[in-house]
């Protein structure tokens, strides 16, 4: 523990691991402070919110005074919302009333999210989520960027030294800045991560999918084949479109442009690969949208 961080008070919870010996923390995975360990004690009450008499301040325009709380209610820790503007999701369902915590979930306030944490080794639990911080994005749970470049970087040496095939699907979403201009900045992290996830669930353990940034993913694909990766693509292409968005009730049509590229043996640097990808994911976007190019 840091000085700032205060002993842990150990509480019965139901259905957590080892109650007795229990501890419990908030740490953050999205928005300012990220990795932050917040320790919870069992007899106490966290507020969470904008004003700086909250214990977790979370200095955003979109997170209310005071936002949200954390208190614990018959020996387990629970999430309430304190009227917000902008509302507390817990595992990305808005919450009315206050809802049981179990280790592992996922609380938003505002563009910020924590995940909660309880076990008899909370320190491991700590360590083990900051090194996901290091390769998975905050928001949508996937691979990051740096994950993302050492992970083609490593496939594209092997690749050439065995003469396989490599390739890259490059893609984003179209009018993104509108969306959050029209239905605001909740909306689109909802969409990033609905999406994320879509696609998420159909890639294989051997290949790569990640958030490359902003609203740009990347997804390499080992040993496909440019026809096969083709077809991949444009499957991608129409499930996004074809996915059933909806944020607080309201439809949200989304579609993508995608950029495929294939390595070649004059690619020695991982950017050029990306550069080939983004080119004709630019194309894509000038060739009127919602289109795979490449």
């Amino acid at each position: 523990m840091t000085g700032s961080e205060t002993r842990v008070t150990k509480i019965s919870a139901l259905h957590e691991p080892s109650a007795e010996s229990a501890e419990f923390c908030l740490v953050v995975l999205y928005g300012p402070e990220l990795g932050k360990r917040y320790v919870l004690q069992g007899e106490d009450t966290y507020s969470i919110g904008r004003d700086e008499k909250n214990f977790i301040v979370v200095d955003l325009d979109n997170v209310s005074r005071r936002h949200a709380e954390v208190f614990t209610r018959e020996g387990r820790f629970h999430v309430a919302d304190l009227g917000s503007t902008n509302g507390t999701y817990l595992n990305d369902e808005e919450i009315r009333e206050a809802q049981p915590l179990r280790s592992g979930d996922l609380v938003k306030v505002g563009g910020a999210i924590f995940k909660f944490l309880s076990g008899d080794n909370i320190e491991a639990l700590y360590h083990e989520e900051i090194y996901q911080l290091a390769i998975c994005d905050g928001l949508t749970q996937v691979s990051n960027k740096r994950f993302f470049l050492e992970y083609l970087e490593r496939e594209m040496g092997r690749c050439h030294r065995y003469g396989r095939a490599l390739s890259l699907i490059m893609f984003d979403i179209d009018h993104f800045k509108e969306l959050n201009d029209q239905n605001g900045h909740l909306a689109g992290d909802y969409v990033l991560r609905e999406l994320a996830l879509a696609v998420r669930n159909k890639v294989r353990k051997e290949e790569c999918f990640a958030r490359y940034g902003g609203e740009e993913f990347a997804y390499v694909v080992p040993e496909s084949g440019p026809e096969n990766t083709r077809t991949l693509a444009e499957k991608l292409r129409r499930l996004i479109e074809a996915h059933p968005f909806s944020f607080e009730g309201k439809p949200i049509h989304i579609t993508v442009s995608v950029g495929v590229a294939d390595l070649t043996a004059d690619m020695t640097d991982h950017w050029q690969f990306i550069k080939v990808a983004d080119q004709n994911l630019y194309k894509a976007k000038r060739g009127g949208r919602n289109r795979v190019v490449g």
